[in-house]
């Protein structure tokens, strides 16, 4: 996975495409149930030791994805905090 500030400059030309409304609905974005219930599903396991390898990269791709997605979410508040000011 790339560093914060690494990623955060790969994503900066999202900054461009990002319109007040469509950085609204990444900002509100969550994940469905699902996927929130099998994330802490595979956080418990991982408290207790007990993931499989499998489970092991499966908990990572939600964890860098979640980086990811934090980082867009970053990016859509201060694109509306500039629109605001």
């Amino acid at each position: 996975m790339a560093t914060a500030s690494s990623l955060d400059r790969f994503l900066d030309p999202v900054d461009g495409c990002l319109t007040p409304e469509v950085a609204r609905r990444i900002i509100d974005w969550r994940p469905d149930d699902e996927i929130r219930n099998r994330i802490e599903e595979l956080g418990r396991k991982a408290n207790e030791g007990t993931l499989t390898s499998d489970e092991d990269a499966e908990y990572r791709d939600y964890i860098d994805e979640g980086d990811v997605i934090a980082l867009l979410q970053a990016k859509a508040r201060h694109l509306l905090a500039r629109h605001a000011g």
